[in-house]
């Protein structure tokens, strides 16, 4: 092997000086955390203590058979499925619309602009803009119904039928929704301008040819764009899941920061949370929870992964015996 001459022995002792910053950095902010969060997973450290004793898996084994861990993991996929779905498919309509050339569409880069405005906004504030917006009894959508004739009724002990302003925080569908939507709203514009790029990466000869074969828009859209957008889609899928595993600021300013109506919006990050920073301050069981919350994502994010290779497996085989 041969050795680095005096010019390549300063360029290299440089380049370490370069990447010191950098390896500080995220050894001090990200692996020394993560390593910690470990250790502690296996303690009994909670309150103010500052020591404490090492206990095997005494914290994974309460988490296993915690209700309230799993009631947080099913909340946590309605309110992701019922974002993600109509949020890709929304989104792929208009990447479909806007990179089609034959319809002369004007605007385009103000359209893409609008969609993804929303996505510049904290969520912080968006949830906090929303808690407001259906607020009870006088958010402004509660005025607009009322003044419109819309109310809530119910009925009280004399019997008598009382009409008062929208609640919608107490109902578990519509608070579910309104975090749902929220997502929705926040990252479509975001998978918008994904897969316009998947979409123009498409080599445009593939496209003249199935037009010289005389496939129509929709056969072009789902022989060709789908097909070839399916890495891209994966990409989105993925990084949506992770995204989604770790929602935490809507669901938890929209209501009472526990997950509010009956913990049915309370996420896996809001319990997490809970748990940690709250009430016991048991640490020990929030970093088990924390590394649970690591594993689902990993093995979801590789079972997506796999999934997602033997589809285009398949698909390949079919197109060959065509």
């Amino acid at each position: 092997m041969r050795k680095p001459t005096g010019i390549e022995r300063r360029l290299n002792k440089y380049g370490y000086i370069f990447v010191l910053p950098f390896i500080l950095t995220y050894a001090t902010f990200q692996l020394w955390p993560t390593v910690y969060t470990f250790l502690i997973g296996f303690s009994d450290l909670k309150g103010l203590r500052s020591d404490f004793t090492l206990i095997g898996l005494a914290n994974f084994k309460k988490l296993v058979g915690d209700k309230y861990f799993w009631e947080s993991i099913q909340n946590t996929f309605i309110m992701w499925t019922f974002n993600f779905i109509p949020q890709l498919g929304i989104a792929l309509l208009f990447a479909l619309w806007f990179t089609d050339d034959s319809l002369r569409l004007k605007y385009k880069g103000l359209f893409r602009t609008i969609f993804y405005l929303p996505n510049l906004l904290s969520a912080a504030s968006v949830a906090m803009l929303y808690r407001s917006l259906f607020g009870y009894p006088n958010g402004p959508i509660n005025l607009f119904l009322t003044r419109m004739g819309f109310w809530a009724t119910r009925v009280a002990e004399n019997g008598e039928t009382i009409k008062e302003a929208f609640n919608f925080f107490r109902s578990v569908p519509v608070s579910r929704g309104i975090v749902s939507y929220i997502q929705w709203w926040l990252w479509t514009g975001h998978t918008l301008i994904m897969l316009m790029a998947g979409i123009t990466s498409i080599n445009p000869s593939i496209f003249e040819s199935a037009m010289i074969d005389g496939a129509n828009k929709t056969q072009r859209a789902w022989y060709i764009t789908l097909p070839l957008l399916r890495p891209m889609m994966l990409y989105l899928l993925v990084t949506s899941m992770i995204g989604g595993m770790q929602l935490f600021e809507i669901p938890f300013l929209l209501t009472d920061m526990r997950g509010a109506p009956d913990y049915k919006i309370r996420t896996m990050m809001v319990y997490f949370y809970n748990i940690t920073f709250q009430g016991a301050n048991d640490y020990a069981y929030g970093a088990a929870i924390s590394i649970g919350i690591f594993i689902i994502t990993i093995i979801l994010a590789l079972a997506i992964y796999f999934f997602m290779l033997e589809r285009g497996k398949q698909a390949h085989t079919v197109e060959g015996e065509k």
